[in-house]
């Protein structure tokens, strides 16, 4: 994470006495939380592979839940207005300490409007984000011309097709099925693609 944010997020580790784990890569999620359960306390972890501002966004993400659970145990929606608003609040010292460069801080406000589930499925902020990622060899599917063949992590391959409202139809090469992928999605090009 940026240098100056590790004091505030120290902080809150020893304030809420959590447990913060710095995970491997995860397909399927940026950072998780737990609940305390069994006598263990506060669990969160965030992935290792992320820039330092998706690592501190997706970290305060994450601190927010915990603190939604210590308001308002279950009863509450996971991404509900308590949490939102919680979320909103936590981010404020990182936004007044200008921790971020300005097109991130720019979207970061624009998604505080709203903020979803996951700040990958906001176009703008994800865009802005992975701009401070390290070079791949991935590159996003909406960089890719129409019909070119790709290449997913788990090694099928697809057809890229029409932009539907915020997805692409893309065919898959190996079973023919259609399937809808998120124009940020981190693919491969095939240098066969047509």
């Amino acid at each position: 994470m940026p240098a100056p944010a590790a004091p505030v997020i120290a902080k809150w580790i020893d304030y809420f006495q959590c447990e913060f784990k710095i995970s491997k890569g995860r397909v399927t999620k940026l950072g998780d939380y737990r609940h305390p359960y069994k006598g263990m306390g506060h669990k969160i972890s965030v992935n290792n592979d992320m820039n330092p501002y998706s690592f501190l966004v997706t970290t305060v993400h994450e601190f927010a839940h915990l603190l939604t659970w210590n308001d308002h145990k279950n009863k509450v929606k996971p991404h509900g207005s308590e949490w939102k608003h919680n979320f909103k609040r936590m981010m404020a010292p990182f936004l007044e300490q200008e921790i971020f460069p300005a097109d991130v801080k720019a979207a970061i406000v624009r998604y505080l409007g709203n903020p979803s589930a996951a700040s990958c499925t906001d176009l703008t902020l994800s865009r802005a984000l992975k701009k401070y990622d390290a070079e791949k060899k991935e590159i996003r599917l909406e960089e890719l011309p129409l019909h070119a063949v790709f290449t997913i992590k788990d090694g099928r391959q697809f057809k890229k097709g029409e932009k539907l409202r915020k997805r692409y139809r893309c065919q898959c090469l190996d079973n023919g099925n259609i399937y809808l992928f998120n124009p940020l999605a981190e693919v491969i090009l095939e240098a066969t693609g047509t």
